[in-house]
């Protein structure tokens, strides 16, 4: 092989062809790489992509929270006062199963606090005692969340649901509705006075 110093620019080899490996010089830069401009459209596709997907995903937020806002009931107009309900009240509740089947009576004592947001009740048949919060006003009801807070015989439910509205006369009408301990759904009526 030629040492550097022999190569000479256009030498000839014998058969017409040149020997150096620098076959012309330019004074032109090089063409442009284009090793790099496939990752970067990968880059922009990606960025593009993603900015479309939070575009939508908060335009569908946006619609659900409009569709949530518009789909929730309007205000319930009461047609009984509060203080219709505050007071102590007690009476026989008659427990039925799901078939209708009676189960048991109970007495229950109810009080209902100023206001009529808060109350208490005792089951005093079962020894069972619980606190009361309003948790729904629907025309001239109230619904009332139990929570117990006293079974000394574990025989009472942990928590219940109590409907209140008043009667023709004197007193309320009372809808006890709670599931057992085994998944039965229970439903005491009954008039408290």
């Amino acid at each position: 092989m030629d040492t550097a110093a022999e190569l000479k620019v256009g030498a000839d080899d014998g058969n017409g062809e040149s020997t150096t490996p620098v076959r012309q010089m330019s004074l032109w830069p090089p063409p442009r790489s284009t090793r790099h401009t496939g990752k970067r459209r990968r880059q922009l596709t990606r960025v593009a992509v993603v900015s479309v997907v939070v575009l939508v995903l908060g335009g569908g937020a946006a619609a659900a929270w409009a569709y949530l806002e518009a789909s929730e009931p309007d205000p319930i107009t009461a047609t009984s006062e509060p203080d219709e309900f505050v007071g102590s009240w007690s009476g026989r509740m008659s427990q039925v199963d799901t078939d209708g089947e009676p189960v048991a009576e109970w007495d229950a004592q109810v009080r209902i606090d100023e206001g009529a947001e808060r109350g208490s009740t005792a089951w005093t048949t079962f020894s069972c005692s619980g606190t009361l919060e309003l948790a729904a006003r629907d025309g001239d009801r109230l619904v009332y969340t139990y929570n117990e807070i006293s079974d000394p015989d574990e025989r009472c439910v942990d928590e219940a649901e109590l409907t209140l509205w008043p009667t023709t006369g004197q007193g309320l009408n009372a809808e006890w509705s709670s599931v057992t301990r085994e998944g039965t759904r229970m439903v005491s009526t009954g008039t408290l006075r």
